[in-house]
Protein backbone atom coordinates (compact mmCIF):
# COMPACT_ATOMS: atom_id res chain seq x y z
CA UNK A 1 0.00 0.00 0.00
CA UNK A 2 0.65 3.47 -0.52
CA UNK A 3 1.81 5.52 2.21
CA UNK A 4 -0.94 7.24 3.65
CA UNK A 5 0.39 9.83 4.92
CA UNK A 6 1.51 10.89 1.17
CA UNK A 7 -1.83 10.70 0.21
CA UNK A 8 -3.16 13.20 3.26
CA UNK A 9 0.38 15.48 3.03
CA UNK A 10 0.56 15.27 -0.89
CA UNK A 11 -2.58 13.88 -3.26
CA UNK A 12 -1.51 15.55 -6.24
CA UNK A 13 1.00 12.95 -6.18
CA UNK A 14 -0.87 10.22 -6.17
CA UNK A 15 -3.07 11.78 -8.35
CA UNK A 16 -0.47 12.45 -11.30
CA UNK A 17 0.98 8.84 -10.48
CA UNK A 18 -2.97 7.29 -10.64
CA UNK A 19 -2.96 9.22 -14.19
CA UNK A 20 0.71 8.03 -15.10
CA UNK A 21 -0.57 4.24 -15.12
CA UNK A 22 -4.32 5.26 -16.81
CA UNK A 23 -6.17 4.78 -13.34
CA UNK A 24 -8.98 6.32 -11.80
CA UNK A 25 -7.41 9.31 -10.23
CA UNK A 26 -10.79 9.91 -8.46
CA UNK A 27 -9.80 7.30 -6.11
CA UNK A 28 -7.77 9.88 -4.29
CA UNK A 29 -10.72 11.88 -3.01
CA UNK A 30 -12.66 8.64 -2.55
CA UNK A 31 -10.06 7.76 0.24
CA UNK A 32 -9.22 11.42 1.76
CA UNK A 33 -12.76 10.77 2.72
CA UNK A 34 -13.13 8.48 4.08
CA UNK A 35 -9.69 8.52 5.85
CA UNK A 36 -11.53 11.68 7.48
CA UNK A 37 -14.05 9.37 8.52
CA UNK A 38 -12.16 6.61 9.75
CA UNK A 39 -9.57 9.18 12.03
CA UNK A 40 -12.80 11.28 13.17
CA UNK A 41 -14.45 7.62 14.10
CA UNK A 42 -11.48 6.68 16.69
CA UNK A 43 -11.34 9.96 17.88
CA UNK A 44 -15.08 10.00 19.25
CA UNK A 45 -14.30 6.45 20.09
CA UNK A 46 -11.53 7.42 21.78
CA UNK A 47 -13.56 10.15 23.85
CA UNK A 48 -16.57 8.01 24.50
CA UNK A 49 -13.76 5.75 26.35
CA UNK A 50 -12.23 7.95 28.37
CA UNK A 51 -15.34 9.16 29.52
CA UNK A 52 -16.91 5.61 30.32
CA UNK A 53 -13.96 4.93 32.28
CA UNK A 54 -13.94 8.42 34.13
CA UNK A 55 -17.57 7.34 34.73
CA UNK A 56 -16.99 4.41 36.25
CA UNK A 57 -14.61 5.53 38.81
CA UNK A 58 -17.18 7.67 40.22
CA UNK A 59 -20.27 5.03 40.29
CA UNK A 60 -18.31 3.08 43.26
CA UNK A 61 -18.79 6.32 45.46
CA UNK A 62 -22.05 7.68 44.45
CA UNK A 63 -25.39 6.39 46.50
CA UNK A 64 -28.98 7.05 45.82
CA UNK A 65 -30.14 9.20 43.46
CA UNK A 66 -27.04 9.66 42.37
CA UNK A 67 -26.10 6.49 41.88
CA UNK A 68 -28.43 5.43 40.04
CA UNK A 69 -28.19 8.32 37.66
CA UNK A 70 -24.51 7.41 37.19
CA UNK A 71 -25.45 4.21 36.14
CA UNK A 72 -28.37 5.04 33.62
CA UNK A 73 -25.82 7.23 31.75
CA UNK A 74 -22.96 4.62 32.06
CA UNK A 75 -25.49 2.31 30.34
CA UNK A 76 -26.31 5.25 27.93
CA UNK A 77 -22.40 5.59 27.56
CA UNK A 78 -21.92 1.91 26.82
CA UNK A 79 -23.84 1.84 24.23
CA UNK A 80 -22.67 5.11 22.50
CA UNK A 81 -19.15 3.54 22.70
CA UNK A 82 -20.52 -0.12 21.51
CA UNK A 83 -22.22 2.18 17.91
CA UNK A 84 -18.95 4.05 17.90
CA UNK A 85 -16.43 1.02 17.52
CA UNK A 86 -18.80 -0.55 15.19
CA UNK A 87 -18.55 2.65 13.35
CA UNK A 88 -14.84 2.72 13.33
CA UNK A 89 -14.25 -0.62 12.10
CA UNK A 90 -16.61 -0.32 9.35
CA UNK A 91 -14.88 3.13 8.27
CA UNK A 92 -11.32 1.36 8.85
CA UNK A 93 -12.68 -1.83 6.51
CA UNK A 94 -13.89 0.96 4.08
CA UNK A 95 -10.76 2.41 3.99
CA UNK A 96 -8.19 -0.70 4.17
CA UNK A 97 -10.30 -1.98 0.85
CA UNK A 98 -10.28 1.02 -1.45
CA UNK A 99 -6.13 1.95 -0.07
CA UNK A 100 -5.26 -2.00 -0.79
CA UNK A 101 -6.20 -1.45 -4.72
CA UNK A 102 -4.48 1.75 -5.69
CA UNK A 103 -1.12 0.72 -7.48
CA UNK A 104 2.12 1.77 -5.88
CA UNK A 105 3.48 5.41 -6.77
CA UNK A 106 5.22 5.39 -9.94
CA UNK A 107 8.81 7.33 -10.09
CA UNK A 108 8.96 10.73 -11.58
CA UNK A 109 11.74 9.72 -14.07
CA UNK A 110 9.72 6.59 -15.66
CA UNK A 111 9.17 6.80 -19.33
CA UNK A 112 4.59 7.68 -19.26
CA UNK A 113 2.43 5.77 -21.47
CA UNK A 114 1.25 2.33 -22.04
CA UNK A 115 3.23 -1.43 -22.93
CA UNK A 116 4.58 0.26 -26.70
CA UNK A 117 5.98 3.33 -24.41
CA UNK A 118 9.21 2.22 -23.05
CA UNK A 119 12.47 3.71 -23.38
CA UNK A 120 15.51 1.91 -24.49
CA UNK A 121 18.65 3.04 -22.27
CA UNK A 122 20.79 0.56 -24.22
CA UNK A 123 21.91 -1.96 -26.06
CA UNK A 124 24.72 -4.06 -25.66
CA UNK A 125 26.29 -6.14 -28.39
CA UNK A 126 25.61 -6.62 -31.92
CA UNK A 127 22.91 -9.43 -33.76
CA UNK A 128 24.90 -12.20 -35.36
CA UNK A 129 24.19 -12.17 -39.20
CA UNK A 130 24.17 -15.96 -40.00
CA UNK A 131 25.60 -16.94 -43.54
CA UNK A 132 22.10 -19.77 -43.12
CA UNK A 133 18.86 -19.31 -42.68
CA UNK A 134 18.74 -19.83 -38.72
CA UNK A 135 16.51 -22.13 -36.93
CA UNK A 136 14.34 -21.57 -34.36
CA UNK A 137 14.49 -23.09 -30.60
CA UNK A 138 11.91 -25.37 -31.09
CA UNK A 139 13.16 -26.84 -33.98
CA UNK A 140 16.59 -26.52 -32.74
CA UNK A 141 15.89 -28.52 -29.26
CA UNK A 142 13.45 -31.02 -31.58
CA UNK A 143 17.23 -31.83 -33.14
CA UNK A 144 19.07 -31.71 -30.23
CA UNK A 145 16.62 -34.16 -28.19
CA UNK A 146 15.90 -31.30 -25.43
CA UNK A 147 12.55 -30.85 -25.56
CA UNK A 148 9.08 -32.51 -26.21
CA UNK A 149 6.03 -30.40 -26.92
CA UNK A 150 3.90 -33.03 -27.75
CA UNK A 151 4.09 -35.36 -24.98
CA UNK A 152 3.79 -32.17 -22.56
CA UNK A 153 0.80 -31.40 -24.16
CA UNK A 154 -0.38 -35.01 -24.08
CA UNK A 155 0.42 -34.99 -20.23
CA UNK A 156 -0.74 -31.47 -19.28
CA UNK A 157 -2.67 -29.58 -21.72
CA UNK A 158 -1.12 -27.06 -24.02
CA UNK A 159 1.91 -24.91 -23.30
CA UNK A 160 2.98 -27.52 -20.87
CA UNK A 161 6.53 -29.28 -22.26
CA UNK A 162 9.25 -31.98 -20.75
CA UNK A 163 13.05 -30.74 -21.07
CA UNK A 164 14.56 -33.53 -21.96
CA UNK A 165 18.39 -35.05 -22.13
CA UNK A 166 20.46 -31.78 -22.99
CA UNK A 167 17.60 -29.85 -22.37
CA UNK A 168 17.52 -30.96 -18.84
CA UNK A 169 21.02 -30.22 -18.48
CA UNK A 170 20.94 -27.07 -19.93
CA UNK A 171 18.62 -25.67 -17.76
CA UNK A 172 19.92 -26.81 -14.54
CA UNK A 173 23.69 -25.42 -15.84
CA UNK A 174 22.03 -22.05 -16.06
CA UNK A 175 20.25 -22.24 -13.08
CA UNK A 176 23.20 -23.19 -11.07
CA UNK A 177 25.70 -20.65 -13.00
CA UNK A 178 22.58 -18.13 -11.60
CA UNK A 179 22.53 -19.65 -8.00
CA UNK A 180 26.70 -19.51 -8.33
CA UNK A 181 26.68 -15.91 -9.54
CA UNK A 182 24.26 -14.98 -6.55
CA UNK A 183 26.03 -16.82 -3.64
CA UNK A 184 29.13 -14.81 -4.44
CA UNK A 185 27.30 -11.31 -4.42
CA UNK A 186 26.07 -12.48 -0.69
CA UNK A 187 23.04 -13.57 -1.70
CA UNK A 188 21.66 -16.37 0.56
CA UNK A 189 20.12 -19.18 -1.71
CA UNK A 190 16.63 -20.49 -1.08
CA UNK A 191 14.53 -23.09 -2.74
CA UNK A 192 11.26 -21.75 -1.73
CA UNK A 193 7.60 -23.01 -1.39
CA UNK A 194 5.48 -22.77 -4.88
CA UNK A 195 1.84 -22.96 -2.83
CA UNK A 196 1.22 -19.81 -0.71
CA UNK A 197 -1.59 -18.41 1.08
CA UNK A 198 -3.89 -15.71 0.06
CA UNK A 199 -2.79 -12.93 2.14
CA UNK A 200 0.52 -13.49 1.02
CA UNK A 201 -0.13 -13.78 -3.00
CA UNK A 202 -2.32 -10.24 -1.96
CA UNK A 203 0.42 -8.91 0.11
CA UNK A 204 2.79 -8.77 -2.90
CA UNK A 205 0.13 -7.17 -5.03
CA UNK A 206 -0.83 -10.35 -7.50
CA UNK A 207 -4.24 -10.18 -7.11
CA UNK A 208 -5.55 -7.01 -8.17
CA UNK A 209 -5.01 -6.54 -12.18
CA UNK A 210 -3.13 -9.48 -12.29
CA UNK A 211 -5.02 -11.66 -10.69
CA UNK A 212 -6.33 -13.39 -13.49
CA UNK A 213 -2.82 -14.93 -14.62
CA UNK A 214 -2.83 -16.30 -11.10
CA UNK A 215 -3.92 -20.19 -10.57
CA UNK A 216 -6.04 -21.32 -7.46
CA UNK A 217 -6.53 -23.82 -5.54
CA UNK A 218 -9.65 -23.34 -4.43
CA UNK A 219 -10.27 -26.23 -2.32
CA UNK A 220 -7.16 -25.51 -0.13
CA UNK A 221 -7.14 -21.81 -0.32
CA UNK A 222 -4.06 -21.63 -1.84
CA UNK A 223 -2.24 -20.01 -4.54
CA UNK A 224 0.47 -21.12 -6.75
CA UNK A 225 3.25 -18.75 -7.15
CA UNK A 226 3.92 -16.95 -10.32
CA UNK A 227 7.72 -16.33 -8.99
CA UNK A 228 9.76 -16.68 -5.74
CA UNK A 229 9.53 -13.24 -5.13
CA UNK A 230 5.95 -14.27 -3.82
CA UNK A 231 7.17 -16.36 -1.20
CA UNK A 232 10.33 -14.41 -0.66
CA UNK A 233 8.80 -11.64 0.28
CA UNK A 234 6.19 -13.60 2.67
CA UNK A 235 9.29 -14.68 4.37
CA UNK A 236 9.20 -11.96 6.98
CA UNK A 237 6.12 -10.76 6.81
CA UNK A 238 5.06 -9.50 10.31
CA UNK A 239 9.12 -9.14 11.50
CA UNK A 240 11.15 -6.79 12.32
CA UNK A 241 14.30 -7.13 10.46
CA UNK A 242 17.86 -6.01 11.42
CA UNK A 243 19.77 -4.11 9.02
CA UNK A 244 22.33 -3.08 10.82
CA UNK A 245 25.01 -4.55 8.34
CA UNK A 246 23.07 -4.00 5.08
CA UNK A 247 20.51 -5.21 2.57
CA UNK A 248 18.78 -8.70 3.22
CA UNK A 249 19.41 -10.68 0.07
CA UNK A 250 17.75 -13.62 -1.29
CA UNK A 251 18.12 -15.96 -4.17
CA UNK A 252 14.99 -18.13 -4.93
CA UNK A 253 14.99 -20.87 -6.81
CA UNK A 254 11.10 -22.29 -7.66
CA UNK A 255 8.75 -23.27 -10.74
CA UNK A 256 7.10 -20.52 -11.32
CA UNK A 257 3.32 -20.84 -12.81
CA UNK A 258 1.56 -18.84 -14.59
CA UNK A 259 -2.21 -18.91 -16.47
CA UNK A 260 -1.32 -16.88 -19.51
CA UNK A 261 -4.99 -15.48 -19.22
CA UNK A 262 -5.81 -13.50 -22.41
CA UNK A 263 -2.43 -14.60 -24.44
CA UNK A 264 -4.04 -17.70 -26.59
CA UNK A 265 -2.55 -17.23 -29.96
CA UNK A 266 0.44 -15.52 -28.74
CA UNK A 267 4.07 -17.36 -28.69
CA UNK A 268 1.88 -20.85 -28.99
CA UNK A 269 5.14 -22.30 -30.52
CA UNK A 270 8.26 -23.41 -28.52
CA UNK A 271 8.65 -22.63 -24.57
CA UNK A 272 8.42 -18.38 -24.79
CA UNK A 273 5.41 -18.38 -22.92
CA UNK A 274 3.96 -21.21 -21.26
CA UNK A 275 2.06 -22.13 -18.06
CA UNK A 276 5.35 -23.68 -16.07
CA UNK A 277 9.08 -22.91 -16.05
CA UNK A 278 11.72 -22.68 -13.51
CA UNK A 279 13.51 -19.29 -12.50
CA UNK A 280 16.41 -18.27 -9.91
CA UNK A 281 15.01 -14.66 -8.84
CA UNK A 282 16.82 -11.79 -6.22
CA UNK A 283 15.06 -10.49 -3.60
CA UNK A 284 15.91 -7.75 -1.35
CA UNK A 285 14.78 -5.98 1.91
CA UNK A 286 16.25 -2.54 2.61
CA UNK A 287 16.33 0.78 3.61
CA UNK A 288 14.05 2.66 1.64
CA UNK A 289 16.69 5.66 0.91
CA UNK A 290 18.91 2.73 -0.38
CA UNK A 291 16.21 1.08 -2.34
CA UNK A 292 17.26 3.27 -5.91
CA UNK A 293 21.17 2.26 -5.64
CA UNK A 294 20.19 -1.24 -4.74
CA UNK A 295 17.83 -1.31 -8.25
CA UNK A 296 20.90 -0.01 -9.84
CA UNK A 297 22.77 -3.31 -8.42
CA UNK A 298 20.39 -5.60 -9.35
CA UNK A 299 20.10 -4.25 -12.72
CA UNK A 300 24.27 -5.12 -13.25
CA UNK A 301 23.81 -8.13 -11.61
CA UNK A 302 21.40 -8.99 -14.09
CA UNK A 303 23.49 -8.06 -16.85
CA UNK A 304 26.22 -9.75 -15.79
CA UNK A 305 24.73 -12.88 -16.08
CA UNK A 306 23.75 -12.07 -19.68
CA UNK A 307 27.29 -11.09 -20.67
CA UNK A 308 27.94 -15.21 -19.48
CA UNK A 309 25.20 -16.43 -22.09
CA UNK A 310 26.75 -13.98 -24.48
CA UNK A 311 24.11 -13.13 -26.23
CA UNK A 312 22.85 -9.25 -27.75
CA UNK A 313 20.22 -7.61 -25.54
CA UNK A 314 18.77 -4.01 -25.03
CA UNK A 315 17.75 -2.48 -21.36
CA UNK A 316 14.43 -0.80 -21.41
CA UNK A 317 12.67 1.39 -18.42
CA UNK A 318 9.18 0.41 -18.49
CA UNK A 319 6.21 2.67 -19.52
CA UNK A 320 4.18 3.36 -16.30
CA UNK A 321 1.04 2.06 -17.68
CA UNK A 322 2.68 -1.18 -17.61
CA UNK A 323 4.09 -1.50 -14.68
CA UNK A 324 2.65 -4.08 -12.06
CA UNK A 325 1.12 -3.00 -9.35
CA UNK A 326 3.43 -2.99 -6.77
CA UNK A 327 6.53 -1.87 -8.98
CA UNK A 328 7.64 2.18 -8.41
CA UNK A 329 10.23 1.34 -11.64
CA UNK A 330 11.16 -1.48 -13.70
CA UNK A 331 13.76 -2.22 -15.90
CA UNK A 332 13.58 -5.24 -18.41
CA UNK A 333 16.57 -6.44 -20.08
CA UNK A 334 15.75 -8.05 -23.42
CA UNK A 335 17.97 -10.68 -25.65
CA UNK A 336 17.73 -10.75 -29.02
CA UNK A 337 16.18 -13.84 -30.44
CA UNK A 338 16.96 -14.27 -34.35
CA UNK A 339 14.08 -16.30 -35.63
CA UNK A 340 11.60 -13.44 -34.67
CA UNK A 341 14.34 -10.84 -35.46
CA UNK A 342 12.88 -9.07 -32.39
CA UNK A 343 14.10 -8.27 -28.79
CA UNK A 344 12.11 -10.86 -26.07
CA UNK A 345 12.45 -9.91 -22.37
CA UNK A 346 14.54 -12.55 -20.35
CA UNK A 347 15.18 -10.28 -17.16
CA UNK A 348 12.92 -7.68 -15.32
CA UNK A 349 14.30 -5.58 -12.15
CA UNK A 350 11.17 -3.64 -10.16
CA UNK A 351 11.66 -1.34 -7.16
CA UNK A 352 8.39 -1.87 -5.32
CA UNK A 353 9.53 1.10 -2.25
CA UNK A 354 7.77 0.12 0.95
CA UNK A 355 4.51 -0.91 -0.98
CA UNK A 356 4.60 -4.81 -0.40
CA UNK A 357 6.15 -4.24 3.00
CA UNK A 358 3.66 -1.87 4.33
CA UNK A 359 0.95 -5.08 3.50
CA UNK A 360 2.38 -7.55 4.99
CA UNK A 361 3.68 -5.89 8.16
CA UNK A 362 7.75 -6.01 7.47
CA UNK A 363 9.52 -3.47 9.32
CA UNK A 364 13.09 -2.68 10.70
CA UNK A 365 14.51 0.07 13.01
CA UNK A 366 15.60 3.24 12.28
CA UNK A 367 19.11 5.10 13.87
CA UNK A 368 16.88 5.85 16.47
CA UNK A 369 15.32 2.50 17.46
CA UNK A 370 11.89 3.16 15.91
CA UNK A 371 10.27 0.72 13.79
CA UNK A 372 9.72 2.15 10.36
CA UNK A 373 8.95 0.07 6.67
CA UNK A 374 11.39 -1.52 4.57
CA UNK A 375 11.87 -1.18 1.18
CA UNK A 376 11.76 -4.49 -0.93
CA UNK A 377 13.12 -5.14 -4.61
CA UNK A 378 13.17 -8.02 -6.91
CA UNK A 379 15.08 -9.26 -10.20
CA UNK A 380 15.45 -12.16 -12.35
CA UNK A 381 18.86 -13.81 -12.61
CA UNK A 382 17.87 -16.47 -14.86
CA UNK A 383 14.65 -18.53 -16.27
CA UNK A 384 13.81 -21.22 -18.79
CA UNK A 385 13.28 -18.65 -21.59
CA UNK A 386 17.07 -18.09 -21.12
CA UNK A 387 16.89 -21.62 -23.56
CA UNK A 388 15.65 -19.57 -26.37
CA UNK A 389 18.27 -16.87 -26.97
CA UNK A 390 21.41 -19.10 -25.62
CA UNK A 391 20.31 -21.79 -28.56
CA UNK A 392 19.31 -19.67 -31.30
CA UNK A 393 22.03 -17.00 -30.81
CA UNK A 394 24.33 -19.52 -31.03
CA UNK A 395 23.42 -22.27 -33.23
CA UNK A 396 25.78 -23.53 -35.74
CA UNK A 397 24.66 -24.43 -39.57
CA UNK A 398 24.14 -28.72 -39.04
CA UNK A 399 21.87 -27.38 -36.08
CA UNK A 400 25.04 -27.85 -33.46
CA UNK A 401 24.84 -25.29 -30.81
CA UNK A 402 27.74 -23.83 -29.23
CA UNK A 403 27.85 -23.28 -25.32
CA UNK A 404 28.72 -19.83 -24.19
CA UNK A 405 32.24 -20.46 -22.14
CA UNK A 406 31.30 -19.34 -19.00
CA UNK A 407 28.16 -21.98 -18.83
CA UNK A 408 30.64 -24.78 -20.17
CA UNK A 409 31.74 -25.82 -16.03
CA UNK A 410 27.77 -26.10 -15.00
CA UNK A 411 27.45 -28.27 -18.30
CA UNK A 412 30.37 -31.31 -17.53
CA UNK A 413 32.92 -28.67 -20.00
CA UNK A 414 30.69 -29.56 -23.52
CA UNK A 415 31.83 -26.70 -25.85
CA UNK A 416 29.36 -27.63 -28.46
CA UNK A 417 25.78 -29.05 -28.26
CA UNK A 418 25.20 -31.97 -30.48
CA UNK A 419 22.15 -33.07 -32.37
CA UNK A 420 20.93 -36.44 -31.29
CA UNK A 421 21.21 -38.00 -34.69
CA UNK A 422 24.79 -36.81 -35.29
Amino acid sequence: MIDPRTLRDDPDVVRASQRARGEDEGVVDKLLSLDSRRRSSIAAANTLRAEQKSLGKLVPKAQGDERAALLAKAKDLAAQVKAAEVEQTEASEEFEQLHRVVPNLVHPDAPEGGEDDYVVLKHVGEPKKFDFTPKDHLELCEGLGALDMERGAKVSGSRFYFLTGIGAQLQLGLLNMAIAQATANGFTPMITPTLVRPEIMAGTGFLGAHSSEVYRLRDDDLYLVGTSEVPLAGYHADEILDLGKGPKRYAGWSSCYRREAGSYGKDTRGIIRVHQFDKVEMFVYTRPEDAEAEHARLLDWEEQMLAKIEVPYRVIDTATGDLGTSAYRKFDCEAWVPSQETYRELTSTSNCTTFQARRLGIRYRDDDGRPQTVATLNGTLATTRWIVAILENHQLEDGSVRVPEALRPFLGGTEVLTPASK
